[in-house]
């Protein structure tokens, strides 16, 4: 099971930490897995493009994020990979879990 946790302060997301697989299939083929990479790496990507000191990197094996600065674009993009990965955890119960 993909485990996701968010750590808010003051309604603004603070830290993300994401680990595990899903166990939906077998590595490569696992469309829980893939789209919660798609959800984040796009998401941390548009970040970066817009501040490369918004975020900072903790883990390379599990990924954990710091958001390090906000502003009214980083937070909708944050708040939009929520959503999105809320939506995918509706339809894979048993394969991802968000954690507040």
């Amino acid at each position: 099971m993909i485990k996701v946790k968010v750590v808010k302060d003051n309604d603004l997301i603070k830290e993300i930490k994401i680990k595990g697989h899903a166990g939906y299939d077998e590595y490569g083929k696992d469309i829980v897995c893939a789209s919660v990479s798609s959800i984040v790496t796009t998401t941390v990507n548009g970040l970066l493009h817009l501040d490369k000191k918004c975020l900072s990197f903790v883990d390379n094996k599990n990924l954990e994020i710091t958001i390090l600065k906000h502003d009214q674009t980083i937070d909708i993009l944050l708040e939009n990979m929520m959503e999105l990965l809320k939506e995918l955890e509706k339809n894979y119960k048993k394969y991802i879990k968000i954690e507040k």
